[in-house]
């Protein structure tokens, strides 16, 4: 198998990734109820862009991803889910250091925002700072 190397690639996993998140019975509703219409164009133009520019510096995602997160009624075990489709479909489709390095953001994104959204929730006075 090949590693990712472009954005033709990068639209490969992600349309991917989102049709089995789409289905699962644990992340699929999350993801319904923000999808509008069913509409998950924008959505995944929005990801096309994001890993594009993390991984080939094409500086095409702007935003704030936490901000994004922050209301949805997450947890460990969604972030869990999460990560283990990312990369069940990437192993299914690439190898190589690219993956690996999307792997490994993933998973600190992952936790990252479970620490945050962890303290956000214990501490509401600062729910909106971030």
């Amino acid at each position: 198998m090949k590693d990712i190397s472009n954005k033709e690639d990068i639209k490969n996993f992600v349309d991917a990734f989102y049709h089995e998140v789409s289905k699962d019975p644990l992340i699929g509703p999350v993801f319904a109820a923000v999808i509008v219409n069913d509409n998950w164009t924008p959505h995944l133009e929005r990801m096309y862009g994001f890993w594009n520019t993390v991984l080939f510096g094409a500086r095409e995602y702007k935003g704030n991803a936490f901000s994004k997160h922050q209301p949805l009624p997450i947890e460990k075990r969604h972030f869990d889910r999460w990560l283990e489709l990312l990369n069940s479909t990437l192993d299914q489709r690439f190898s190589g250091e690219k993956v690996e390095e999307i792997k490994s953001r993933a998973e600190k994104m992952g936790l990252l925002f479970q620490s945050k959204l962890e303290y956000l929730r214990k501490n509401d006075q600062f729910r909106n700072i971030i």
